[in-house]
């Protein structure tokens, strides 16, 4: 690898950082319990966030994967709203990328512009009741008829389900054959038949809106659906891996954030006569963060490297999703401890980060199903 980044890439980088601390830095104080506020999407989409690695025929900034995830931990780092980076990311890798890599060029010049610049939301159903880490275990049903598909059944924890335009859904039109029995649709916001829960409680990642979703009798152009009938389980895999990545990078940008305010706090918080941070204790916990921190990001770049270089990069995609996620949420642990009592308060920028931490290791694929997948690239 080379460890050099391009004058274009720091530029990207540092226009991307200096937005996301004019206009969001304290966000999560202001906006801890609703979901984002849709001038401050147009304000990341109009850098070009909602389309970083959409061709740029289609709007898009038409960047690769490297550079993508460098910009999204722009965003992540300066940006105190985690939720905000969540739902800008999740449109762009889980509902637009595999438009992009799977829709035909009729749907791409139909869909794309209006997404990539932001001024359409989309939004990912695959989760159900029943299909979660088990994620083609899926209940919902496609049939054909004619020039339409006919969906019934009941989608879960779908990210910007309740502002999204366009959903990318997944569904079986042969439960037999499981993986290979699952066709993705792209399917419009008020297509009959398509009904929104109401918003979801969460623990973290607040203002990044979820509900279920639910079909019945939904009727979806032939036109829409994504690569060929049985082919939305390879559909599926390729917005992960593009999701376990760039995504993730958003969280490599908090950890940064999170370390420094530890820093500056155990520089200047003194106990015993003199600044926390000269307690070896305290001074050890915050070197066990900075490894996190840089072991995660390296293996996020090391992954994106590889998916530049067009290999498949499972295990390394996997290993840098089970790092990033597994540090955000150990980090954002030891960083409540090194504040004390204020790190509980939530009138403090601590605490938060904890909550929008303990998701990480849940969606995307569990912490449990990444040891699953680098496992199974070691042979075993």
């Amino acid at each position: 690898m080379d460890f050099q980044w391009s004058d274009s890439q720091d530029e990207l980088y540092r226009r991307a950082l200096e937005l996301a601390q004019r206009h969001f830095a304290g966000a999560s104080r202001v906006w801890a319990d609703h979901a984002f506020d849709r001038t401050h999407w147009d304000i990341c989409a109009e850098f070009g966030l909602m389309g970083l690695c959409v061709p740029e025929a289609y709007g898009g900034l038409g960047l690769d994967a490297l550079t993508t995830a460098r910009v999204v931990e722009a965003f992540g780092r300066g940006c105190e709203d985690t939720g905000l980076v969540f739902s800008a990311a999740a449109h762009l890798f889980a509902a637009v990328m595999p438009i992009v890599e799977y829709g035909d060029e009729a749907l791409k010049a139909a869909l794309l512009p209006a997404l990539a610049r932001g001024a359409a939301i989309g939004a990912n159903a695959i989760t159900e009741g029943e299909a979660g880490s088990d994620a083609f275990a899926l209940r919902t049903e496609a049939r054909r008829d004619g020039e339409f598909y006919v969906l019934d059944g009941a989608k879960s924890y779908v990210s910007n389900g309740p502002v999204a335009d366009e959903f990318v859904v997944y569904a079986t039109m042969n439960r037999k054959h499981g993986y290979l029995g699952v066709t993705a649709f792209v399917v419009a916001r008020d297509t009959p038949g398509l009904r929104l829960g109401e918003p979801l409680a969460k623990m973290g990642l607040k203002s990044s809106p979820a509900c279920s979703l639910y079909l019945e009798g939904c009727r979806v152009p032939a036109a829409r659906r994504l690569g060929r009938e049985g082919q939305g389980g390879a559909v599926f895999q390729a917005s992960m891996q593009w999701e376990r990545s760039c995504l993730f990078a958003g969280y490599v940008g908090m950890l940064e954030r999170q370390l420094a305010q530890a820093v500056e706090y155990a520089r200047t918080r003194r106990q015993g006569g003199k600044p926390i941070g000269k307690h070896q204790a305290v001074a050890h916990r915050l070197a066990e963060m900075k490894l996190r921190l840089e072991s995660a990001r390296l293996l996020l770049y090391r992954a994106c490297w590889l998916r530049d270089r067009g290999e498949p990069a499972v295990a390394e995609v996997s290993l840098a999703k089970l790092a990033i996620s597994e540090a955000a949420r150990l980090s954002s642990l030891d960083a409540i401890q090194i504040h004390g009592g204020i790190g509980f308060a939530a009138d403090y920028n601590v605490e938060h980060m904890l909550r929008d931490s303990v998701p990480a290791t849940l969606f995307s694929g569990t912490s449990e199903i990444q040891r699953d997948l680098i496992a199974r690239e070691m042979g075993l």
